[in-house]
């Protein structure tokens, strides 16, 4: 498939540049907390994730890889969402090259690829005929902020957290999310949010290093 040759060689353009520091460490270790430990952790995540969608809009920056089967590379990655409305941007900072893709319910669209424009009503099955790719965009923004996307639309969610009470995995969708790494802890009532993770189903894997969040009305600047 031409289109995702040209993905995979946009993203393998900056491969050189972010593979290093895009390789994951171990994820923490998941402990089957019980009792009052486990209750306290379970309320923890219900505030953070009330806290999250009480917010107008989201956004981050970072680095990400992308593969599906021996397809893919490294990139920078922009993402905002407003409600279901979301725009990524993916670019390879070595060659310029990019490629944009906006939606929402009622369908989405990619620019920037060979061949003009690709528009469809349903954003995975556009991403993978368009690209080969396979990235959870509709559930992407809560996952990203370790909050279990929509269960109506996604099924339940399994969580399992570290012996800090920390959300470690989450597994929805058939995806299994690694959260690796979080933003400190901060007396200002913002959620720490996570700044590292690693989201994987089947032969598809998606690696995100968030450099920069932005919250609120922010998020829309």
């Amino acid at each position: 498939m031409r289109a995702a040759r040209g993905v995979a060689l946009l993203l393998a353009g900056a491969l050189l540049a972010g593979c290093a520091t895009t390789r994951p460490g171990p994820a923490p270790a998941a402990v089957a907390l019980a009792g009052p430990a486990l209750a306290a952790a379970t309320a923890r995540l219900q505030a953070r994730e009330a806290a999250l969608h009480a917010q107008p809009a989201l956004a981050f920056s970072g680095r990400v890889a992308l593969s599906k089967g021996r397809e893919g590379g490294n990139g920078r990655i922009e993402w905002s969402q407003r409600g279901a409305d979301y725009a990524v941007t993916l670019s390879a900072p070595v060659t310029r090259q990019s490629w944009s893709l906006t939606g929402g319910p009622s369908g989405a669209r990619i620019d920037g690829l060979e061949g003009g424009p690709r528009q469809g009503a349903d954003v995975g099955l556009l991403l993978h005929e368009a690209t080969g790719l396979e990235i959870p965009v509709a559930a992407m923004a809560a996952w990203a902020a370790g909050a279990r996307a929509d269960g109506a639309r996604f099924g339940e969610a399994e969580i399992a957290f570290d012996a800090e009470g920390r959300l470690a995995q989450l597994r929805q969708d058939g995806w299994t999310i690694d959260y690796l790494g979080w933003q400190p802890e901060t007396a200002g009532g913002a959620p720490a949010l996570p700044v590292r993770l690693d989201a994987r189903r089947d032969d598809a894997r998606v690696r995100l290093i968030v450099d920069d969040w932005r919250l609120g009305e922010t998020a829309a600047q």
